[in-house]
């Protein structure tokens, strides 16, 4: 065994596979919490911490003044909206993501929400389940074939539905002012520099943006109003940058067709939330980027950031304040 172990803070919701990656190293003593930790001990805990990979749990300035020797933190996923980046920051601790490793699931997960409403899945399931057979010619059915799709966001995630649009044979516009044209064709998109001239074109819509100051409320009743009464709205991204109100307006007077929606303003959102109640609409419970593969891959990336840190070798890409590295 190391004679000076670094203390890694690991959450026991995370997967098993990164706690055995965490063992190998011999330099290292892994300290279990949990999101349910009570504050008071979880805070006990950071006082002699080196690193910390987070789940659920938020991470506030009070929190990281507590833990004097920190050196990183990285969170099991890729949002980073329930850490304090700038004190991080300040302290120059970097704060890594995920990177890659759930951007194909969310991918997935939001591709699923335009079949659905495109296909009305679960009224097809249900005119069969309960003998409506005769019920099937009163909703009608879309083809994702041509559609104008508009990626808001084209990041990881971005990219990975615009490559599975394209396969389904759709038209691909992408806005994102961090991003140059030249790449977005390359990826065989249209450059959408006008985002609400975008939305005008669009049949789908598909949010992939982070949650920044400048993002939340980005989709207002002013942008709603923009699209057409026959497109959809997908949100796999974070709650906020939709105005819910707004939308609930939109789904129940018919300035939009549907929406699927993985986040909300509030989550748990409360069971009293409008939108639960609008017309063509999926949901999910924040799980966009949850399957069996992406939770390994999300435990074992946490871990080697953490490391790459450790090592001296920083995993850049998945760093977010990479001001800190400098």
């Amino acid at each position: 065994m190391a004679a000076n172990r670094r203390k890694l803070m690991l959450p026991k919701e995370m997967a098993e596979v990164g706690w055995d990656f965490a063992r190998k190293r011999d330099d290292l003593e892994l300290v279990p919490f949990s999101d349910s930790t009570p504050q008071d001990e979880f805070r006990g805990m950071l006082a002699t911490a080196d690193a910390i990979a987070l789940w659920a749990r938020r991470f506030w300035a009070e929190d990281i003044a507590l833990a004097p020797r920190l050196q990183v933190v990285s969170r099991i996923g890729v949002g980073y909206d329930s850490v304090d980046v700038a004190t991080l920051t300040k302290r120059r601790i970097p704060l890594l993501i995920g990177g890659t490793a759930n951007s194909v699931t969310v991918a997935e997960h939001a591709i699923f929400f335009m079949l659905h409403l495109a296909k009305q899945g679960v009224a097809m399931d249900r005119f069969v389940r309960e003998d409506h057979w005769r019920d099937k010619n009163s909703v009608t059915l879309f083809d994702l074939f041509e559609k104008t799709l508009l990626i808001i966001g084209f990041g990881k995630i971005g990219t990975r539905v615009a490559a599975r649009a394209l396969a389904l044979e759709m038209r691909v516009l992408a806005y994102d002012p961090f991003i140059p044209e030249d790449v977005i064709r390359a990826r065989g998109a249209i450059p959408a520099p006008d985002l609400d001239a975008a939305l005008a074109e669009a049949d789908f819509v598909t949010i992939h943006c982070p949650k920044k100051p400048d993002t939340i409320g980005l989709i207002s009743a002013a942008r709603l109003a923009r699209m057409k009464p026959s497109a959809f709205l997908i949100n796999t991204a974070r709650g906020g940058i939709i105005d819910e109100p707004a939308l609930f307006d939109a789904l129940t007077s018919g300035k939009i067709a549907g929406a699927g929606l993985d986040v909300f303003e509030t989550e748990p959102t409360p069971a009293d939330n409008p939108l639960l109640r609008a017309p063509n609409t999926i949901f999910a419970p924040h799980m966009a980027g949850v399957s069996r593969e992406s939770l390994n891959r999300m435990a074992v990336t946490a871990v080697r950031n953490v490391l790459s840190i450790f090592d001296g070798k920083p995993n850049v890409e998945n760093v977010v304040n990479k001001e800190v590295l400098t």
